[in-house]
């Protein structure tokens, strides 16, 4: 295990006999899935397992009730693919009914910010077309730490505390759960969640009478989406009227219909050649082009020549990001609802002309989406809301690092490689702690990803039924053309792939050492709107790592950026695994938070 060293885990299978690398951000969910290889699993069954374990020892950051983005690689078949765990607006989410409540904006928790839920769904369909095990295997981890217990995080602990009045008043089930007998885990104390561990127990029991693996699989997803778990939901949401971030009570919209008629699916990845490098994302109902389009503009620069530390490297990057997600937040949204012109967004003319904007002597400022021709109207219209007086009241973004609440939830990630060359970048999220009130008998609450819907009708942002919001997660895998294969990825809202841009050209111009790049110092902007409540912008933004040294910082400030300087490592939460042509396995976790791991055997 080597969460803290400058030197990457590295084995070689003909010689050490190795089962794989697991990197994620918690060290049981880590140690949890090399145990799996170890059995003779393979990158799937172990991110499955991995991923169920997190719901139970990270809870303030993912739970059973959130979403999933995963990208993987099947060594069996030479594909890469994206699974597809996001769940999609209820049918009873118009724009008319959250008007008719009383919302101009819709809340960062509660019963209305709930979209349908995807990521048990998502596991379950990873497990059965690309996994070997069952389904009480991959749960039985999950179902030990949820019964027996787990050590809780300091995170967890300030979070719950911060919490208890509210839930104790609004949230009662919420209340019972993580304050039994009234009283909140204290940090490192045993903590149980016994209604979960029952609720896994009774999926799993449900796969088991099923018999064949692929049987239980479908039993299990029928559990959920159409059986006991679907039902205890829907029973607690046909009374449930309950507080939100808005002031108000209200009640939710998500429906036995919509549980029973979700499915994940796979689908082919958004592509992008850099460096030699493939890097496959999501495609739009995800953030994650967004770093391909950072890539395209980055290419009419000399990444190579500049010092990954020093000034001129921060600013065009910094600048790159601004033009990218400006563009991110005109443009992108649910592809199966809205037409994206991604081909376009991607293109070198289109970069070549934003690329241009990008001066080296002085930061921007403007929010500055392209005028896509065909598109003009969508810009206009958009840009208009974004720039209205009230949306740069100063912006709430990933809410993990020291300089933020620790009352917000966030992501965590995942990255798995087998002994056969298998890969897995999973970014789940939502559905924590702090999201809406626990359903009970469940042990688990439902998700917030709804927040991400603008009211504004017409955009591809849109809140419409059966629309999947435009989230920000966004997980990473990456092929060179001399056959390795890199999976890496960060919590962090709409810092994921800002922290993940630096690296990975941190990683491609000057590196060779997964630790040692992850280690760097880190830095992103809040200049565009946040994805999260209350949707507000900090234009000029910066906050980044004291270590990046007086210098550098004196420097970014003259070119006119807006500077938050925050503590050396308190930014950024990145893991990375990488597959040699030879079968040379390297994975590394940031030491930041004292909380991601590598191991590997």
């Amino acid at each position: 295990m080597i969460p803290r060293t400058a030197t990457p885990f590295t084995t070689r299978p003909e010689i050490l006999g190795t089962f794989g690398t697991v990197a994620s951000t918690h060290w049981i969910a880590s140690a949890v899935g090399m145990s799996i290889l170890e059995r003779g699993g393979n990158a799937f069954d172990a991110a499955v397992a991995t991923g169920f374990v997190l719901q139970v020892v990270e809870p303030h950051l993912n739970g059973p009730g959130g979403d999933l983005p995963a990208i993987v690689y099947s060594a069996a078949t030479g594909r890469t693919e994206v699974i597809c765990g996001q769940g999609a607006a209820p049918a009873g989410a118009t724009l008319e009914h959250y008007r008719d409540e009383g919302l101009a904006i819709i809340p960062g928790n509660g019963l209305l910010a709930t979209v349908i839920p995807g990521s048990f769904d998502a596991w379950m369909l990873m497990l059965r077309d690309y996994g070997t095990m069952s389904v009480r295997e991959v749960l039985e981890p999950a179902i030990f730490y949820a019964a027996e217990g787990h050590p809780t995080l300091a995170r967890v602990s300030a979070t719950i505390k911060g919490l208890a009045g509210f839930f104790e008043t609004e949230w009662p089930t919420s209340h019972e759960t993580w304050l039994p007998g009234g009283t909140a885990p204290e940090p490192l104390s045993l903590f149980r969640n016994p209604a979960l561990a029952q609720t896994w127990r009774r999926i799993a029991q449900a796969a088991d009478a099923a018999g064949e693996r692929e049987a239980g699989i479908e039993a299990a997803r029928d559990a959920f989406y159409r059986g006991f778990v679907a039902e205890a939901i829907a029973d607690y949401l046909a009374t449930a009227e309950v507080m939100d971030g808005s002031g108000k009570r209200h009640r939710g919209v998500l429906s036995a219909d919509d549980l029973a008629g979700y499915a994940a699916h796979v689908e082919a990845p958004q592509l992008y050649d850099y460096e030699g490098w493939s890097v496959a994302k999501t495609q739009s109902w995800g953030q994650g082009p967004v770093l391909l389009q950072c890539l395209a503009l980055l290419k009419g620069f000399d990444i190579a020549a500049m010092d990954t530390q020093g000034p001129d490297f921060v600013h065009v990057v910094a600048e790159a990001m601004k033009l990218s997600f400006a563009d991110r937040d005109v443009y992108y949204g649910d592809p199966l609802v809205s037409d994206v012109p991604m081909e376009r967004l991607l293109s070198d003319a289109y970069n070549a002309e934003r690329r241009r904007l990008i001066r080296m002597d002085r930061a921007s400022t403007d929010l500055d989406a392209g005028r896509l021709p065909g598109f003009e109207a969508l810009h206009d219209r958009t840009m208009a809301m974004l720039n209205a007086e009230g949306m740069t009241a100063g912006a709430v973004y990933e809410p993990t690092m020291s300089h933020l609440s620790e009352k917000r939830g966030d992501t965590v990630h995942i990255d798995v490689i087998d002994r056969w060359g298998n890969m897995v970048s999973a970014t789940p999220s939502g559905g924590w702690l702090q999201s809406s009130p626990i359903i009970p008998g469940l042990g688990f609450c439902l998700n917030s990803r709804a927040q991400m819907f603008w009211m504004t009708p017409d955009l591809p942002t849109s809140l419409a039924p059966g629309k999947r919001p435009r989230t920000t997660l966004t997980p990473s895998l990456a092929v060179h053309e001399d056959g390795r294969r890199l999976a890496f990825g960060t919590p962090g809202g709409d810092q994921q792939d800002q922290w993940q841009l630096s690296f990975f050209l941190r990683y491609v111009h000057h590196g060779g050492d997964l630790q040692a790049t992850i280690d760097q110092p880190l830095f992103h902007t809040t200049h565009f709107p946040g994805s999260f409540h209350p949707r507000t912008r900090e234009p000029g933004n910066l906050t980044i790592e004291r270590s990046f040294g007086e210098a550098t910082l004196a420097e970014l400030e003259r070119r006119g950026h807006r500077l938050t300087v925050s503590d050396p490592w308190s930014i950024g939460r990145l893991t990375a695994a990488q597959r040699d042509p030879s079968g040379l396995l390297r994975a590394a976790a940031t030491p930041r938070l004292m909380q991601a791991y590598a191991v590997g055997r």
